[in-house]
């Protein structure tokens, strides 16, 4: 059993080779949760003969640089699969392809920035190989990657330039702010802002709008309370510096679909954008926003394949834990 995970900076994602396990566990790093704690779990439950890792969470708030975050999260991954009982080798997949990488030795610090943010690098590869030429469009909880395919993966190499091309929107299904899709909103005839302020996530307005089931909220509340529609629409209403009671559950759904309707237009043009400079015509959509793709996708006249027909729902949403896995089965670095 090869065993993929991806290390992302609030959720952390497994899945084997042959796709009969896939798992995602919410674990925001900047609040410093246990994960090596859970990657033990993993590996005595699934008693992996391999592990393949990417990894996104470096990024996170709580480590002072990228590399200092890939160190702390390479060393929770060595230090969890060294176990006596069910030891097993890890491999990290960076640009370059994977490393091999023994958990006595020392991390070379000369070629770890190749690992930072590679998750979407798996996918694109495993993809080139299986499906061809076309954008894929990953959509998670927090981002969006949108990698165009040519023969080879053609986005760029880091987070920045990828954000500057247009390959990386920071955008996601859950976790992003509600004034940063939606600064305006209509209400009752008038034009009324959006506080910029943690008030309501766009998960609130999926659930609200009956986009999402609760159990698909999986990601902290703003105020900390639950994902019942109620609390949605309240959080909605809190974004206008109002209570539910003042503007009305109609208000509050104005809030919702207005932002929903933004989020759409954005990732459309995101997509046109990809789609026109590299002269694709077909979409590969995947993750929890692969319905949403799927929706942009067709809006513009592009043939659109889901990732979930093709390899299964579960896997669609942590597609990049699996394409590690896949990638490994392969590669040199593992059969030697």
């Amino acid at each position: 059993m090869i065993l993929g995970l991806d290390i992302g900076g609030a959720n952390t994602k497994a899945a084997s080779a042959d796709g009969k396990y896939a798992q995602s566990v919410y674990l925001p790093l900047w609040k410093r949760p246990p994960l090596e704690k859970i990657l033990k779990r993993i590996n005595a439950e699934q008693k992996p003969e391999a592990v393949a890792v990417v990894i996104t969470g470096e990024l996170a708030d709580c480590f002072s640089s990228k590399r200092e975050g890939l160190e702390s999260i390479m060393a929770a991954v060595c230090r969890a699969f060294s176990s006596p009982a069910f030891p097993c080798p890890v491999y990290f997949w960076g640009y370059s392809g994977f490393r091999g990488r023994d958990i006595e030795e020392p991390t070379d610090q000369a070629d770890i920035l190749d690992i930072a943010a590679a998750n979407w690098s798996a996918s694109a590869e495993l993809l080139a190989r299986e499906l061809g030429d076309c954008l894929f469009v990953d959509m998670g909880s927090t981002t969006t990657d949108l990698i165009p395919i040519l023969a080879r993966p053609l986005a760029a190499k880091n987070d920045f330039l990828r954000l500057s091309r247009g390959e990386l929107v920071y955008m996601g299904l859950l976790r992003t702010n509600l004034n940063s899709i939606l600064p305006l909103a209509r209400i009752r005839g008038q034009q009324v802002p959006v506080a910029p302020e943690l008030f309501a996530i766009i998960a609130d307005a999926h659930l609200a709008s009956g986009h999402i089931d609760p159990d698909r909220y999986t990601c902290d509340t703003p105020d900390g309370t639950d994902v019942s529609r109620i609390s949605s629409l309240r959080r909605l209403a809190r974004s206008v510096c109002a209570d539910l009671e003042e503007i009305g559950e109609r208000g509050a759904l104005a809030i919702a679909e207005q932002a929903c309707i933004e989020q759409k237009n954005r990732l459309m043009a995101a997509i046109e954008r990809q789609a026109e400079l590299h002269r694709l015509e077909r979409v590969a959509a995947a993750g929890i926003g692969e319905e949403l793709i799927a929706e942009a996708a067709t809006r513009l006249g592009l043939d659109c394949i889901l990732l979930s027909e093709l390899y299964g729902s579960r896997i669609s949403d942590l597609f990049p834990a699996y394409a590690a896995a896949r990638l490994l089965e392969t590669d040199p670095v593992y059969l030697q």
